[in-house]
């Protein structure tokens, strides 16, 4: 027991090991596919898009913002809809207006092809004060649209697939998608629609057709089923919110959809002589329309469907349902992405074969360094009891940063892998320093000269790793991209060297030098 207690720091090096181990290989920790990410190989490692290959697109949002707007206690609904009125490319679903104090507020135009001097001088028109008008939208707005893009990418089941902020060093603020293992255009296809889903009522008046815009949106629908198929057609169940069925019941009654023995929609062949339609519009175009069964009908006429409030929204194939139920799920997008801007906007596809490839050449290079530093390490001291303990406690910061990594289902990637051989070279220039230290003046006999100078060796490395986790913060917290995966695979080695594998080091080279162990 008491040798147990005076090494310590080897048991718990060990322990953390094993678990680490078992995170890393165990099939019951991150074996399965959970959504957001899937294990590939024995391990239960993630990669991301460089090492398993899949699209990535980084694309500004389009908008732009005046901030600081004098409203006073005007509604801001009222507000969006006095600005989209003063423009032709906006709708009142373009402009979002954010209270910041209790007179002021942000106004954001989220519709294309509008510049901050339309903005301005609509506002001027309405007599509303400003501060400034730029181009970009707010952060409440890209975070909402990292929220439902993520949404977007689980709910088509698109494993692995990532959307986060990113700002560039200029101040730029950007949206980065990864999805691994998947085409190009069916991620731009997914992204790219705002996916505002909405359902209409084309039907005569006074002589002449018109539509009945939004009579359903998407805030309006409770449940939303998965796309499916029927003999009628591929559809998606839907569910109404009881506040939005009764004025539903009520639109459909009114304009003839459900009028007696059910309605007849020819709006696609015969648009000038159609019964009363409904139909479904995803970003202002119409997928689909549809009349009503006889039975539907009748309830809804007799007032009894909003007690049960529930129908199918039918489309023309399969993919359609699926679009329509991806997006009504995921909600709408605030803004959309500009791919075609000239402000940065790209998108690029790695092959999986070209993945397969980082792959083994991260494995090469980590084979290489591993075989450069135990080369050196063996030319610098020619004792075995000295050079492998070092080589073993550096390579142990990898397994426990392997372990790390599977346990909590982080998505390694290049710039992941460059901070594991980072600190396969810190960790073992640390281990260096100790042993240095330790026998710079001779043989170590005692443990009391040991210790002594153990601590002045620590006091230097651990100054290096503080050095090394202040440079490295504002990478780690800041939103940089492929940059934050190195910094915080580096702070992590350093932390876990400092706390743990150094200290344990110090322990073994105790136990092997001295003669008082």
């Amino acid at each position: 027991m008491s040798s147990i207690r005076e090494n310590w720091r080897i048991v718990l090096l060990v322990i953390v090991l094993l678990a680490s181990t078992f995170a890393l290989f165990s099939p019951t920790v991150g074996g399965t596919d959970d959504g957001n990410a899937a294990t590939e190989g024995p391990t239960n490692l993630k990669y991301g898009l460089e090492l398993s290959g899949g699209t990535r697109i980084r694309a500004p949002l389009v908008g732009v913002t005046a901030e600081g707007v004098d409203i006073g206690d005007s509604d801001t609904r009222q507000v969006a809809r006095d600005v989209a009125g003063e423009m032709q490319a906006a709708s009142p679903s373009d402009v979002i207006v954010r209270r910041t104090a209790q007179s002021t507020a942000t106004v954001e135009v989220t519709a294309e092809n509008v510049t901050t001097e339309e903005l301005a001088s609509t506002l001027d028109t309405l007599g509303l004060s400003y501060e400034t008008a730029r181009d970009g939208v707010t952060e409440p707005t890209r975070a909402e649209v990292v929220r439902v893009l993520q949404n977007k990418i689980n709910e088509a089941g698109l494993s692995g697939g990532t959307v986060q902020q990113v700002t560039t060093a200029t101040g730029g603020h950007f949206i980065l998608v990864e999805v691994p293992n998947e085409d190009r255009s069916d991620v731009v296809d997914l992204v790219e629609s705002r996916g505002a889903v909405r359902v209409d009522i084309y039907y005569r008046q006074n002589g002449s057709y018109t539509t009945r815009e939004g009579v359903l949106t998407g805030d309006d629908f409770q449940n939303i089923g998965t796309a499916q198929e029927s003999e009628r057609g591929p559809f998606v169940p839907v569910t109404v919110r009881p506040e939005a069925a009764t004025q539903f019941q009520q639109a459909v009654v009114e304009t003839g959809v459900a009028r007696p023995g059910g309605s007849t929609c020819t709006f696609e062949e015969s648009p000038n002589t159609t019964q009363p339609c409904l139909l479904v519009v995803v970003d202002d175009r119409v997928v689909n329309s549809f009349g009503m069964s006889p039975g539907l009908a009748q309830s809804m006429q007799a007032g009894g469907w909003a007690d049960d409030p529930g129908f199918q929204l039918t489309t023309r194939n399969f993919s359609e349902a699926q679009r329509v139920s991806i997006n009504l799920r995921a909600g709408e997008l605030p803004a959309k992405l500009d791919l075609e801007g000239e402000d940065g906007g790209t998108s690029s596809f790695i092959s999986p074969s070209q993945g397969d490839n980082f792959k083994v050449n991260s494995v090469i290079t980590g084979i290489i360094a591993v075989l450069a530093v135990a080369a050196v390490v063996f030319v610098r001291y020619g004792e075995a009891k000295v050079a492998l303990p070092m080589i073993v406690t550096a390579f142990s910061e990898v397994l426990i940063l392997l372990g790390f990594a599977a346990g909590i289902g982080y998505a390694l990637n290049l710039p992941a892998i460059a901070g594991f051989i980072a600190v396969i070279g810190t960790g073992v220039d640390d281990l260096i320093i100790i042993a240095d230290e330790v026998m710079a003046e001779g043989d170590v006999t005692s443990r009391r000269i040991f210790q002594s100078r153990f601590r002045k060796a620590f006091w230097v490395i651990g100054a290096a790793a503080a050095t090394t986790v202040i440079a490295m913060s504002p990478l780690a917290v800041l939103s940089l991209g492929d940059l934050q995966g190195f910094a915080i695979f580096t702070i992590l080695g350093v932390l876990v060297g400092v706390l743990l594998t150094r200290p344990a080091y110090g322990d073994i080279l105790r136990v092997l030098l001295t003669e008082d162990r």
